[in-house]
């Protein structure tokens, strides 16, 4: 029997010994032996539920217990979780987490230690909840070079996007109702700032390239700013908008950003709606593959954990390597990034003889819902350029637009 351990008993805790629970069975069929929770640190009591019998208020009592040979950390947040994880690696157990900002600030170094004492870090929901990612890019995907990935990586903002170009209704009113129905957190700066899909394409930046991306060094812009006009022009335009987190590389760099997008209907991503994720890669060798599911969820996010505790038993005492250094990777400038644009421009004095001016190609478009306004879309060209071009026009908002296709 494998006993382990479980740091914090919340939506994703609870849901871990769920599943154990639910699908004993099968999880011994697959790990060779039965996994049982010995251990679960909480600050909280829970009276009256089975598992009070197993609650801790010190790391230490799970540190030092020798017959513990798995963590699964489901805390949230850098520390205390690093502080814990790092512990209990260095005291020869191994690891397996759900936490995205913990392994986007020290995944490089967890793996390092894990791999110094044939242990395992393991963090496959940190990225698409139940959706497989870490372990094909780790894996199945090793033979390719990775040129480009582009995912939905955030279902609250995805959510919100999506009843917005529904139902027509305004920003404000739809993330009230993301709260109400749990989608949302009290304080959703995380999600609707983009700073979560950030972290998550810097693990997966990471991985595919081998060396450590600070999401600090990602450019990021939220969905705050969007309004129902932007979702007009996008239907007049066959398109939707999505937040979308990419990085590829181009001329021997690697680009990175996090933004919403306009993406045509052509888009592999174009369908991915509501609460789902996706998750579209591009192989020098293979060409484009999609990954696609709830990228969050109690029992989703749970089950990519028990994967991969049922790794970590059936790999003790060998580390399954993860190609990933400390070694900080430089991004390419993100000036230099080159998209096409859509931007609405008030249209005023000579604001249309301006475009025609800086855009040799613009496509003016109108649509009957707005005055005083219209759009336009630009050909390719640089952040920079594009930045250049309009600093004599009145814009009230632009989007990039992603051209990729399978």
């Amino acid at each position: 029997m494998a006993k382990i351990a479980v740091l914090g008993y919340g939506t994703v805790g609870s849901g871990v010994v769920e599943v154990l629970e639910t699908n004993k069975d099968s999880i011994k069929k697959r790990a060779g032996k039965e996994i049982e929770v010995k251990k679960v640190l909480d600050l909280r009591d829970f009276p009256g539920d089975p598992i009070q019998e197993k609650i801790v208020h010190d790391i230490k009592e799970i540190i030092e217990d020798e017959e513990i040979e798995v963590v699964v950390e489901v805390m949230g947040g850098v520390e205390p979780a690093f502080t814990f994880v790092k512990q209990a690696l260095e005291a020869g157990k191994s690891v397996c987490t759900s936490n995205k900002a913990l392994v986007a600030a020290h995944g490089a170094e967890l793996l390092e230690i894990a791999k110094s004492k044939s242990l395992n870090f393991m963090f496959e929901a940190s990225v698409g909840g139940g959706i497989p990612i870490i372990r094909p890019l780790n894996q199945s995907l090793t033979a390719d070079e990775i040129t480009k990935i582009t995912g939905i990586l955030n279902g609250t903002t995805n959510y919100i996007l999506t009843k917005m170009s529904r139902e027509g209704s305004d920003y404000d009113e739809t993330l009230k109702e993301a709260q109400k129905l749990g989608y949302a957190e009290r304080n959703p700066e995380a999600d609707v700032e983009g700073f979560d899909a950030c972290r998550k394409i810097a693990i997966l930046t990471s991985l595919a390239y081998g060396s450590t991306v600070n999401f600090e060094d990602i450019r990021c812009e939220g969905i705050s700013n969007i309004t129902t006009v932007e979702f007009k022009y996008a239907e007049a335009l066959g398109c939707a908008v999505k937040l979308l987190a990419t990085s590829y590389r181009k001329d021997g760099k690697v680009y990175a950003i996090t933004a919403p997008f306009m993406i045509s209907n052509e888009h592999p991503l174009y369908n991915v709606n509501d609460v789902l994720n996706g998750i579209f890669i591009n192989g020098n060798v293979i060409g484009n593959v999609m990954f696609f599911g709830a990228g969050a969820g109690k029992l989703p996010t749970a089950s990519a954990v028990v994967a991969d505790v049922v790794d970590c038993v059936k790999h003790k005492g060998k580390n399954v390597m993860t190609v990933w250094s400390s070694e900080k990777l430089s991004l390419g400038d993100a000036d230099d990034e080159v998209w096409r644009f859509f931007a609405r421009v008030k249209d005023e004095d000579d604001a249309r003889v301006k475009v025609r001016d800086a855009f040799a190609e613009a496509k003016i478009v109108e649509i009957a819902e707005t005055s005083g306004e219209f759009g336009i879309v630009t050909e390719a060209m640089s952040e920079a350029e594009f930045k250049a071009k309009t600093e004599g026009l009145n814009l009230i908002n632009r989007l990039r637009i992603d051209d990729t296709q399978l």
